[in-house]
């Protein structure tokens, strides 16, 4: 007689941890959350294991998030915690594109004040162009 394996379910959050310094960036990226027992009224899943053995249990609403496919969770500690907002399946990110520097330009020169645009206008622009002109690698 053989047994059979438990299913394992997860949660799913979004990682997208910000730092003021653009050397560190990582792109965001989806987080499970292991699902360790289901009620009529909540899922509870580990929200982080500190040590083997040692773990911090969430929990979400079970009705809201079988409804809807994704809860906020005001109970992750904040809008930062990857599982402050949990879906019911992976979700699908849109990774951010390489800023092009033409684009940039353009736009900062259709938004120049000879032009009709407004100071305030220009200066996000250019702003946007030189942010990601030194940000982006010279061949």
């Amino acid at each position: 007689m053989t047994a059979v394996p438990e299913q394992v379910e997860f949660l799913y959050g979004i990682d997208a941890s910000v730092s003021d310094d653009s050397r560190y960036y990582q792109p965001p990226r989806v987080v499970r959350f292991r699902i360790t027992k289901k009620t009529p009224k909540r899922i509870y899943y580990v929200r982080r294991e500190r040590t083997p053995g040692e773990q911090e249990i969430g929990y979400v609403n079970r009705q809201q998030l079988e409804a809807d496919g994704e809860i906020y969770n005001h109970g992750a500690g904040g809008w930062w915690a990857p599982d402050f907002h949990l879906h019911l399946n992976p979700p699908v990110l849109e990774q951010a594109r390489k800023p092009d520097l033409g684009e940039l330009k353009a736009a900062m020169a259709a938004v120049h004040p000879d032009r009709g645009g407004t100071n305030e206008q220009f200066i996000a622009a250019r702003t946007r162009y030189q942010r990601a002109r030194t940000a982006t690698p010279t061949p």
